[in-house]
């Protein structure tokens, strides 16, 4: 018999794993379509590049269950082939140096989704742990216009509130909080305030909701129907249309990776305590979707709800970006 979730479009808009066979097995064990998964955070244009690589030897040695995905068509054809479709993404835009040229480049290699910054100051911007947001400068400006112009989402999650601010003015096309809560349910410098949230949604922008625990009310203890009711809080603010999910789920690292991530530019300045991450009762794996999708039927949602926050809103919106 077939459940509600096998038929759904199932897209997690961040994955930072340990890539490799035990991840891809995940996916297909939970019925992921696609995700945005991330290949580069603190990299420089080669380090990138060669994580990418890396990565065309994964699709190479496993395309059993994966599929590089650079377009919309790509994904749906991934889920009637019964693969995960892995759309290559950035956590900051490090990746980029100071050449808008590398931009296009990258964008031929399947990256489809770019943060602007990660959690601190870069070329373009502040991150939400800076201790000035000075905006977004003006090769920023260039950058969005350039992003925009070759079909990149720009992804504001880990942006310090003026530059995402500044971006969402900036870009011609809709722009992304990937992964984020609301910090109407928990104060912390990553999460968003119910105006931010609205600003977005005003612009044509999106919001995929994280499951991270640190961030969430109930942090460690939280659980899936905890995540669900999260959901429920920024759809109530911008509307069903507008609103996906992003689970950062980071399979296979310890704490090392870790420190890494939480370190300016992945060795200096410490700039949050490091979490010990137990994520939610009932989606503590990729293989665990179909719990969120039976949390979201026990909270009473409809169908159409169900269909288009699991994945259809990510679709268009990416159709509208790329």
């Amino acid at each position: 018999m077939t459940t509600l979730h096998d038929d759904l479009i199932v897209f997690d808009g961040l994955i930072i794993s340990d890539w490799g066979r035990p991840v891809f097995e995940a996916m297909a064990q939970g019925g992921l379509t696609a995700a945005n998964c991330t290949c580069s955070v603190w990299e420089n244009f080669r380090d990138t590049m060669l994580a990418i690589g890396a990565w065309n030897t994964q699709f190479r040695d496993n395309a059993d269950l994966i599929v590089k995905a650079k377009t919309v068509a790509d994904i749906r054809r991934a889920k009637v082939e019964g693969k995960a479709g892995i759309v290559l993404g950035f956590q900051n835009t490090t990746a980029f140096e100071d050449r808008l040229e590398t931009i296009e480049l990258f964008k031929e290699q399947g990256v489809g989704i770019v943060q602007m910054t990660y959690n601190t100051q870069n070329l373009v911007g502040s991150g939400c742990y800076e201790s000035t947001d000075s905006g977004l400068s003006d090769f920023g400006h260039e950058v969005v216009a350039e992003m925009n112009r070759v079909g990149i989402l720009c992804d504001l999650s880990h942006v310090g509130p003026k530059t995402s601010e500044d971006v969402i003015r900036a870009s011609k096309k809709p722009v992304a909080y990937s992964h984020c809560l609301p910090a109407g349910l928990k104060a912390h410098p990553r999460n968003k305030s119910d105006d931010q949230l609205r600003f977005i949604a005003d612009h044509d922008g999106f919001v995929g909701v994280t499951m991270f625990p640190p961030f969430l009310a109930a942090g460690n203890g939280a659980t899936v129907d905890d995540y669900v009711a999260a959901i429920d809080y920024i759809v109530n603010l911008v509307g069903e249309e507008r609103v996906g999910f992003g689970t950062d789920f980071t399979m296979g690292y310890g704490s090392k990776f870790f420190e890494y991530l939480n370190r300016d530019k992945g060795y200096a300045r410490q700039l949050t305590e490091i979490w010990e991450v137990e994520f939610p009762d009932g989606l503590e794996s990729i293989a665990d979707f179909p719990n969120l999708t039976a949390a979201m039927e026990r909270a009473g949602w409809s169908e159409i709800k169900i269909r288009r926050v699991m994945g259809e809103n990510w679709l268009s919106l990416l159709d509208r970006v790329w």
